[in-house]
């Protein structure tokens, strides 16, 4: 019996989700005519057709579709059999994959990142900075190690590592329309800016901060935490902002104001593939985040 190879497997698993040849081709860093070569010889070795081809688009079969399904799982146990190896190692001694979000690696990388590799000599770091939910994606597909991130997040087959709450803080200029000072702080309808959608902490400010008036959020939005930041210092409006960007270069010399909120938090924390092989190394560097920043 013929079997698939690992390449033709991975080539796929990128049609699938390019949905374009050329697009998926050069994914994978190969010509768009030995991709096809490739694909074609998949459907062979499986007596199947996978995708349906026009001039225009691509369209995966139901057969495409099980086959795409299998070959993640195929490819994610190929990862940890590699992982097994690597368990053997010393840790921090080979590659290490790590998945950050945007509203964490500006404050967070440079207070460890650095003296991981300065004391692992022999370390390969590879950084990926993404939303959550891509995060989460290349974890279970095998194309990242471990993620560090801000929880609560609905995660499935994970294992966590929890590294400190990180607390939420009003934030406003200094004379800003949009606040009522008093004994209570409130802020006025339209006036709360959040990130997009896709980003956790958006969801994580509406639930830490228990913003459920509607009405108070402004229908601007901004795609990072300086963005944010930038539309607070004119005036726009006001934000939540995490505590651990309040000492960056972002806020420094500038007109805002601060202030605390009771019990409103996010948890940073460490995230890998349940039963993973590695998960010692993973809480090391996870003993390692705190020590360097405590």
């Amino acid at each position: 019996m013929n079997y698939p190879t690992i390449k033709q497997l991975r080539y796929f698993i990128a049609l699938v989700e390019k949905n374009h040849f050329g697009q998926a081709a050069l994914s994978c860093f190969v010509s768009q005519s030995a991709f096809s070569v490739a694909i074609k010889e998949l459907e062979l070795t499986l007596n199947g057709q996978l995708v349906d081809r026009t001039n225009k688009s691509v369209t995966v079969t139901t057969l495409g579709r099980e086959v795409y399904n299998q070959a993640k799982i195929v490819m994610t146990e190929l990862s940890e059999l590699v992982n097994i190896s690597h368990g053997n190692k010393e840790p921090f001694s080979s590659k290490l994959s790590i998945g950050i979000i945007p509203t964490i690696a500006p404050f967070l990388l440079s207070k460890f990142a650095f003296d991981l590799q300065q004391q692992h000599e022999d370390l390969e770091l590879y950084l990926n900075e993404d939303i959550t939910q891509n995060l989460y994606d290349k974890l279970l597909k095998g194309d990242l190690d471990v993620l560090l991130i801000a929880l609560p997040y609905a995660l499935k087959n994970v294992e966590t590592y929890n590294l400190f709450r990180d607390k939420f803080y009003l934030t406003y200029c200094q004379s800003s329309k949009w606040v009522k000072k008093g004994k209570n702080t409130k802020v006025s309808d339209d006036s709360i800016l959040l990130l997009e959608d896709g980003h956790c902490l958006r969801d994580h400010t509406l639930s830490a901060c228990k913003i459920k008036n509607q009405n108070k959020i402004s229908h601007y939005t901004a795609s990072s935490i300086l963005t944010l930041i930038e539309m607070v210092k004119i005036d726009i409006g006001v934000t939540y902002l995490p505590e651990m960007s309040l000492n960056s270069p972002m806020l420094t010399n500038t007109n805002l104001m601060t202030q605390a909120i009771d019990n409103a938090y996010r948890d940073i924390g460490l995230v890998w593939r349940k039963g993973s092989s590695r998960s010692q190394e993973f809480r090391l560097l996870g003993e390692f985040i705190k020590d360097t920043i405590s």
